[in-house]
């Protein structure tokens, strides 16, 4: 085991979601380069990792016991969702740059959740991701705009 699987071993499952959205910042980064380098495949690539990390985190919303947050939480992915299939899809580094910010703004929350022992106790129960998704949000790369170092 490297020290970056040892790092996420060690998570508690708000911190491997800090996680996910990390690795989301972090590959539309590289979708906003490819874009500037004219490189389509690598910009599919790139949004195509958005979307699988998106996907997860809305199969692993529990409605039963988030409510209304869920919902919204629901409501946030699908907009992102769309922002980075209308980036991709338009070339348009202004849709990507502006899911960065919402994805940071809503990371930042988490993150405060992370150190919350109400929240943790209360997701508890919770599965972390799946190691493909936590492999793919912590890829190695550039890490351009990301806090995720390890």
């Amino acid at each position: 085991m490297n020290y970056q699987q040892q790092t996420l071993a060690g998570m508690n499952p708000v911190e491997l979601i800090v996680a996910l959205y990390d690795g989301m910042v972090r590959f539309l980064y590289r979708a906003i380069a490819a874009i500037e380098q004219r490189d389509p495949a690598q910009r599919r690539i790139a949004v195509g990792r958005v979307l699988e990390i998106l996907m997860h985190l809305q199969s692993r919303l529990r409605t039963d016991v988030g409510g209304n947050s869920a919902k919204a939480l629901s409501e946030f992915y699908a907009s992102i969702f769309a922002l980075c299939l209308e980036g991709s899809r338009l070339d348009s580094t202004a849709r990507l740059k502006e899911a960065i910010g919402c994805v940071r703004d809503v990371r930042e929350a988490w993150s405060v959740a992370a150190r919350d022992p109400e929240v943790l106790r209360l997701l508890g129960g919770s599965q972390p991701a799946p190691p493909q998704v936590i492999a793919a949000a912590s890829a190695p790369g550039d890490g351009a705009g990301s806090s995720w170092t390890a």
